[in-house]
Parts: structure tokens; C-alpha cells; sequence
């Protein structure tokens, strides 16, 4: 029997349908069956409420309470997760034109502004971190730290990052390694890919860090971190694996791949000089990589006022989502970028 004979009608069971087209799209029966269960239980919410709810007609407001039932039982992270399931289902079924519009957007948008401003957490303004920067003079270390403000991009993301994942225009010296195709016509990017899994082989090399992002992103690298890099190019050891990773140990692991691990320590050694970091602190005072990653979303975003641009480049937009924008994506990101990126070496 063939698919269009088994598969539900769209406006029978939208879930149904979306969960055969996560299927005939290569996904796995894993994610399939988390975004049942998701689907599933909100289904279930929407039928006891006081006044039961077709899914398809589910509006911001419901949405807003299933999301807001989920705290009490699960961490942050997992309602994050049940949150972008949600996105996901209804961004596809207002795309292929079965739901009028997507209830989760707003949402999400809520979600992100309660993860993203915190009143407690230490604020530290362009000039402050300019000279917190200055202070970092070995060309790995600065290459590191610059990397990650002017990127937002997470600590093993950066770890993650290969040769052939930088393209200067002006590379110095360097190996001779072929830049991913991706990059082809896109001088001063980088390009965080989205497979990269602690364990698995990419690359002909064991991953000791995963990267966490929705889709393979490419991030313009600015004239400030595109010297650090040239500068830490011409220095850069020999490494110990084909794979050439752009950053490699200068210690005691020298030539080895830098571990999320070894960026931890390396922050926190110049936070902890600098009074950003004491023991026992919580994330409002440490200063760690991911305050960094606070640190580039807050102020491009202020400095944009464009949140879709500014979580491309984190890594937090589909590849649905971008589609939905235009087919300029790359050249309105790497115009805003190159706009409102701050300066940080003076």
C-alpha cells in the first residue's frame, strides 16, 4: 500500500501527518518518537482543558500555559526542548499551508527574551571587556577569547572548528588546506557545522566535544579577530591529527586539539586575575565561556535590534525558519554583522 493511502489526512490528525513527514525526511525513529511524545502530550493538554482544543486551532495563549505547566516538572533545558518541538510541528504545518499561522512564534520569542536577560547576572560593557582583552597577550589565548566574543559561538563549537573551517582573506602563513566548499566566495567566515558529536569521527578524527546548534552556520569574521587569527596562524605548532584542527594545545598536550576542558580552564585563569571569577561563584558573577556567548547576544542584538540575524549566528534558527526570511540571507547577516560588531582591541 502506498504512503498516500496510510499517511493521515493533514486536517485529521496534523500530528499524524507531521510525524510521517519527519519520516519521509530521513529522521530517526528517535526523534521521531520524542516529537510524538511532545506532540502527543500537548494534544492531551489541549483535550482537558476547560474548553477542548483542536490542535490546529491552538492559539498563542495556549500554548503560552502548556509551556508555562511544563516548569514546575522539568528543568529549563527540557522545556526549552518541548518549546522548539512545538516551533517545529507548528513552522511546518503553516509552511505546507495546513495551519493559517504558527501560535509558538511569540512564544519563543518570550522564551528567549527570560533566557537571555537575567537581572542578576554580571554586566560588563564594551570598554570594560576591551580591557579585560588587552590583558590577554598570547596569541592562542587571545585567538580563544576573541574568538567566542566576537562569534558566540560555544566552547565546543570552537573546539570543533578545523582549518578548513576558516577562510581569511588574507590567510598569512598557513598549511596548505583546502577551505570547505561552504566557504567558497565567502572570504573572513568561519563555518560552524552542526554534526560534529563527542565521540563520533568527523573529519577522520574523534570529536571530544559535540556541537549543539539546529544548523550549519556561517559567521563572518570581522578585520579585529581576522588579525588574532593570522597572528595565531603564524604560530601555530604542528598538530597530531589530519584532521587540522585550527586550534591546538601550546602546553603540555602541544599539537593536540584544544577540549572544552583546556577553554574552561584558560577563561577562567585570565577571569580570575581580572576579579571576574572566584570560587564557589555562581553564573551572576563568574565570567566563564558561555558568559561570552551572553555577551555577544546582548550587545549585537541591542546593537541590531535584529533578533533574527543575531540567532543565526548563535546557532538557535532552523534551517526551516531561515528559508521563510529570503534567499539574501547570507549577505543581510554578514552586512549586519560587519555594521554593529563591537570593537574590542582598542
Amino acid at each position: 500500500m502506498s504512503s498516500e493511502t496510510t499517511a493521515p489526512e493533514a486536517d485529521e490528525d496534523p500530528i499524524g501527518y507531521f510525524l510521517d513527514d519527519v519520516t519521509y525526511h530521513g529522521k530517526s525513529e528517535r526523534t521521531r518518537a520524542f516529537y510524538e511524545r511532545v506532540l502527543r502530550d500537548f494534544e492531551t493538554y489541549l483535550s482537558e482543558g476547560p474548553q477542548p482544543t483542536p490542535v490546529a486551532t491552538a492559539s498563542h495563549r495556549d500554548c503560552m500555559a502548556y509551556v508555562h505547566g511544563l516548569r514546575g516538572d522539568h528543568s529549563e533545558s527540557t522545556v526549552a526542548t518541548y518549546a522548539s518541538y512545538l516551533h517545529r510541528f507548528f513552522a511546518y504545518m503553516t509552511q505546507v499551508g495546513t495551519f493559517e499561522s504558527n501560535p509558538m512564534t511569540l512564544v519563543m520569542e518570550e522564551m528567549d527574551e527570560s533566557i537571555n536577560t537575567d537581572p542578576t547576572r554580571r554586566e560588563i560593557g564594551i570598554e570594560e571587556m576591551s580591557a579585560f582583552v588587552g590583558t590577554v597577550a598570547h596569541p592562542l589565548e587571545r585567538a580563544v577569547v576573541l574568538t567566542l566574543l566576537k562569534t558566540g559561538m560555544r566552547a565546543g563549537e570552537l573546539c570543533n572548528l578545523d582549518l578548513r573551517d576558516c577562510n581569511l582573506a588574507d590567510p598569512g602563513p598557513r598549511p596548505a588546506v583546502p577551505v570547505r566548499p561552504a566557504l567558497d566566495g565567502r572570504p573572513d567566515s568561519l563555518y560552524v557545522a552542526a554534526e560534529p558529536a563527542r565521540g563520533a569521527v568527523t573529519n577522520g578524527e574523534e570529536r571530544t566535544a559535540s556541537n549543539k546548534r539546529k544548523r550549519d552556520t556561517t559567521i563572518p569574521v570581522d578585520g579585529e579577530l581576522a588579525r588574532t587569527l593570522r597572528r595565531w596562524l603564524a604560530i601555530r605548532p604542528d598538530v597530531r591529527s589530519e584532521a587540522e584542527p585550527l586550534l591546538v594545545s601550546t602546553s603540555g598536550d602541544w599539537g593536540r586539539r584544544l577540549t572544552p576542558d583546556m577553554v574552561h580552564h584558560l577563561v577562567e585563569r585570565h577571569a580570575r586575575d581580572h576579579g571576574w571569577y572566584r570560587d564557589g561563584g555562581g553564573t551572576e558573577e563568574n565570567v566563564t565561556p558561555h558568559y561570552f556567548r551572553h555577551f555577544f547576544t546582548t550587545h549585537l542584538r541591542d546593537r541590531t535590534g535584529d533578533r533574527g540575524v543575531v540567532k543565526y549566528l548563535r546557532g538557535d534558527v532552523a534551517q526551516d525558519v531561515i528559508d521563510t526570511y529570503t534567499h539574501e540571507w547570507g549577505s543581510r547577516v554578514r552586512e549586519s554583522y560587519e555594521a554593529n560588531i563591537y570593537s574590542l582591541l582598542g
